[in-house]
């Protein structure tokens, strides 16, 4: 008896800890919510009739097993470089590891395609789009509309193009783009429109949001595991890595070389022009920091920069016992900084994690998470409105929202959701009487009521 209650203790146990464990309880779940994009031309999104985010979470004593159709609650599109794709239906399973190892070995490169997932099962890409320069015949290789590298795909080149500059006008408002459906990002899941400085006016027309909006005074949220297994955090974290100095930007430890031109690779500036593909007849520059190669990594001491994988080992909210942790980073004006998650190498043992079937025994994880709203910053922007009234969450929302316009007497104007992994909710200010409105936020048992002006 005293054996068989010893054991019953000891599952149960690990049970308990394996469910606080974040690689369980991170994800994003939903089994009702689809998706929806942008036509080219058309500012209203259509339905892509696939759910979003995570179906479900199951886990054993070692592994969390994902299912998701890789699909964000945001919309996509539309990808203005001439991309035929759209997001579709990627019908996935990842097997993340509940306790990543480091590797003390030679550290594994990062690949084309995943090398991660985010929170709502949308892809990670590195910082590689495919074309590489051929010294050969002194002109891009690989890639659409690129005639094929010699010796093998662009990653066994010298000068490995980087796709954050070289395909800036293909990715959407939310800085994504599909690889043949597979709908990814390279870089911080934030939207252009909500960076300090905006670098693409892809959102003027297609307005969409992103995974989570950038907050410069509190931690940054888990968004994502790498492909070793370890959890990768938004802009910002504590200074230190024991988890004081307050909130800063965490800072890539890589900068461009100080060079002026290449040595055996194309010359600085020099200008290439497209012959094939949905580029036809456009030119590139080739300036400093359109190869990978153009960056080198150099050893700070203050903590806030990361090191050659872009990572450090810190405390954060979710792992107060510290843990090897990325960062998705960006510059002081939040655009996107290289190597902008993950690599060029793994910190720790890497694997493919996407497998068929789960072949050992599971539990299921649903998810009861309750988003505090007591806890975040709301913004209805503008305030005064006119034409517009937006509904913007300073951080990453893990359950819906529901949102409601009243007039000042309490009638109901609109309804609206924020759905997890999302940001924004619109109202039509055009059709309300002047006036003063309330705006109110809630989730499950949380509630907080804006005032917002209409005005013209």
């Amino acid at each position: 008896m005293k054996i068989k209650l010893y054991y019953l203790l000891t599952f149960f146990s690990l049970s308990i800890y394996s469910q606080d464990n974040p690689v369980i309880t991170s994800w994003l779940q939903n089994t009702s919510e689809t998706g929806s994009y942008y036509f080219s031309g058309n500012s209203t999104t259509v339905s892509n009739n696939i759910l979003v985010n995570c179906q479900s979470v199951e886990y054993s004593d070692n592994f969390a097993y994902i299912s998701t159709q890789g699909i964000p609650a945001y919309p996509t599109g539309p990808f203005s470089d001439g991309n035929p794709s759209n997001a579709e239906a990627q019908n996935n399973i990842y097997k993340m590891p509940l306790n990543p190892q480091p590797n003390n070995g030679n550290p594994t490169s990062t690949t084309g395609g995943n090398i991660g997932v985010f929170i709502n099962g949308v892809a990670l890409f590195d910082y590689r789009d495919g074309v590489a320069w051929n010294n050969n015949t002194n002109y891009l290789c690989g890639g659409p509309g690129n005639p094929p590298c010699p010796g093998g795909p662009a990653a066994t080149q010298n000068w490995n193009r980087d796709a954050i500059p070289a395909e800036m006008g293909g990715f959407d408002c939310s800085k994504g783009h599909p690889a043949q459906g597979n709908y990814h990002h390279h870089q911080n899941p934030s939207a252009f429109k909500l960076d300090l400085e905006v670098v693409s006016d892809i959102c003027n027309l297609y307005d969409a949001e992103g995974l989570y909006a950038i907050d410069s005074n509190n931690h940054s949220p888990l968004i994502g595991f790498a492909y070793d297994g370890y959890p990768i955090y938004g802009a910002y974290g504590y200074k230190n890595s024991d988890g004081t100095g307050g909130i800063t930007r965490i800072k890539s430890g890589y900068q461009l070389k100080n060079i002026t031109s290449r040595a055996n690779g194309p010359d600085i500036n020099q200008v290439v022009t497209i012959t094939q593909g949905p580029n036809t007849g456009n030119q590139e520059t080739l300036f400093l920091g359109y190869f990978r190669e153009d960056y080198e990594h150099v050893e700070h001491t203050e903590e806030e920069y990361l090191d050659v994988h872009n990572g450090r080992f810190c405390i954060t909210p979710e792992y107060p016992e510290g843990t090897y942790a990325y960062f998705a980073t960006v510059d002081e004006n939040w655009n996107s900084a290289y190597p902008y998650a993950v690599g060029p190498t793994f910190y720790g043992v890497y694997e493919n994690r996407i497998v068929n079937t789960i072949n050992e025994s599971t539990n299921e994880y649903l998810s009861n998470d309750s988003f505090e709203i007591n806890e975040v910053e709301i913004s209805i922007i503008p305030n005064p409105a006119s034409d517009l009234i937006a509904v913007q969450i300073k951080d990453l929302i893990t359950s819906d929202l529901d949102i409601t316009l009243y007039d000042i007497n309490g009638k109901v104007i609109k309804h609206k959701r924020i759905y997890a992994g999302s940001t924004i909710a619109y109202f039509n200010a055009q059709t309300l009487y002047e006036g003063v409105y309330l705006i109110n936020i809630s989730s499950n048992n949380y509630t907080t009521t804006k005032r917002v002006i209409v005005s013209r």
